[in-house]
């Protein structure tokens, strides 16, 4: 974001610079560096303004396509030791595969998870082929694979902590999110 941020505040300044060397007419030199220095200073507010409202419309999308996404389920869940679909997963991935074609430049990363029984390398093998399974039904519904990416996260990022059933079963899952 610096980077991006960093070009339109130079250019801004050098436009002020410049747009103040045209407009002075006043013969005091102390008059023009302060005319200057205040039209580099409101330019430079300017430009902060503008290059502020500019990286916040660009999130602003993004965040209305999260949301949206969200809204139709970014979440499937499996049962233990298994990356089959369960019915309610593929009705979510139903709603998932419409939302994407309905937004056909929406690239999307699937986490695999899994709860925390298990090995590393076991859970990690159970998440990828959890994010497989949910990858290819979107695919098999028409979206384009090469929109889809995968990864695993096995029992790394677990949404909910605690050695019990509940905790889980929530942590056996596909999570859909924008790349």
């Amino acid at each position: 974001m610096i980077k991006r941020l960093l070009p339109l505040f130079a250019a801004s300044l050098l436009l002020a610079a410049c747009e103040t060397a045209s407009t002075s007419s006043s013969d005091g030199a102390s008059e023009v560096q302060s005319s200057s220095a205040t039209a580099a200073a409101s330019s430079s507010s300017t430009a902060a303004t503008e290059a502020a409202t500019s990286s916040s419309e660009a999130p602003s999308a993004r965040t209305i396509a999260e949301n949206q996404l969200a809204s139709v389920g970014n979440t499937v869940l499996f049962g233990f030791d298994s990356a089959s679909l369960t019915d309610a997963a593929q009705a979510t991935l139903n709603r998932q595969a419409a939302f994407m074609q309905a937004s056909p430049t929406l690239r999307v990363v699937i986490g695999g998870h899994a709860d925390e029984r298990g090995t590393r390398e076991y859970n990690l093998a159970l998440g990828e082929r959890r994010a497989a399974a949910t990858r290819d039904y979107l695919v098999a519904k028409g979206v384009n694979a090469a929109r889809v990416r995968i990864i695993s996260y096995g029992k790394e990022r677990p949404v909910a902590v605690g050695s019990n059933d509940v905790s889980w079963a929530k942590n056996r899952r596909a999570v859909t999110a924008l790349n």
